[in-house]
């Protein structure tokens, strides 16, 4: 029987031409930030004693005279506009409750949503007797942030054809502070696979449909058996995204792509063992900083 060995090895410092175009200052609690007076509180920062200090850990953001501390890992705070992922919780009285990996669950109400084969009309009582037909506890769904309350809870709404009830895929959870904010969040990759960056740190990848369904309201969602070809592009796809987030790197749609042509040489399997996980990511980095210039 063959058996695999493996012996801690000293970590390598990341190189100096990598490394200088991606500091940050980098506070913990109690740090002082600046003494000047001129600056605006933001949010993760307190006064104290005429200085401005950290309340959070992470990296400090400055924009003119406003100065923010962006926690690097947190729970996600709802903006209106992003794409989240969610799964279903609870089915309440013409609403559902959805875990948004936020402080509260998230709110989707009836009204906020199409009705199957994009009808357009009020919502009746038959409406709110199928509502566990439309969704039900456990179900996925990728929807866009249509309000946050005061109390930092965010109202949904699935209005909009790209969005509704997800069918087959893989989900990866990760840290909201790794998600880059983009124009599109829906990414259909070169490689086979479609991926949708939830702003919540929910990363949904999924085999990119033949022919999208625009009459159905995004509640019909295709069960048809996935091939291998497609379930391991997918595999292989997670594996990045793993890495990427284990080596703190920002996840978007041209650095999956990188990293997942960087780990196209190893199996699937190997991708996550560490040695070869900092070399895809390194390689995904290198090119990432050739793009830039």
């Amino acid at each position: 029987m063959a058996m695999e060995m493996r012996l801690p090895v000293a970590r390598k410092p990341l190189s100096e031409s990598l490394g200088r175009d991606t500091k940050k200052h980098l506070v913990v609690p109690g740090d002082t930030i600046t003494t000047d007076t001129g600056f605006m509180r933001g949010h993760g920062t307190y006064m104290g004693e005429e200085k401005l200090i950290a309340s959070v850990a992470g990296s400090v953001e400055r924009v003119n005279k406003l100065i923010c501390v962006k926690a690097l890992k947190t729970r996600y705070n709802g903006e209106v506009g992003d794409i989240v992922v969610g799964r279903i919780t609870e089915v309440q009285q013409k609403r559902w409750k959805v875990e948004t990996n936020s402080r509260l669950d998230s709110v989707l109400l009836l009204s906020s949503m199409n009705l199957p084969g994009g009808e357009l009309r009020r919502r009746s009582a038959e409406d709110e007797l199928a509502m566990r037909g439309f969704l039900q506890e456990g179900d996925l769904i990728s929807a866009e942030v249509q309000a946050v309350f005061s109390d930092g809870a965010v109202s949904l709404h699935t209005r909009s054809l790209k969005y509704g009830k997800l069918g087959q895929g893989v989900l990866v959870q990760v840290s909201p502070s790794l998600v880059k904010r983009q124009k599109t969040h829906f990414h259909d990759l070169p490689c086979g696979a479609s991926v949708i960056l939830g702003n919540n740190g929910f990363v949904w990848i999924y085999p990119t449909p033949e022919h999208r369904e625009e009459d159905v309201g995004g509640f019909v969602t295709n069960l048809e058996p996935v091939s291998l070809a497609d379930r391991e592009v997918i595999s292989r796809l997670r594996n990045c995204v793993v890495s990427l987030v284990t080596q703190r790197m920002m996840l978007y749609d041209t650095s999956i792509l990188y990293c997942y042509e960087a780990s196209l040489p190893h199996q699937i399997k190997d991708i996550l063992k560490p040695e070869i996980m900092e070399e895809i990511v390194m390689e995904t980095r290198q090119r990432l900083l050739e793009q830039e210039g």
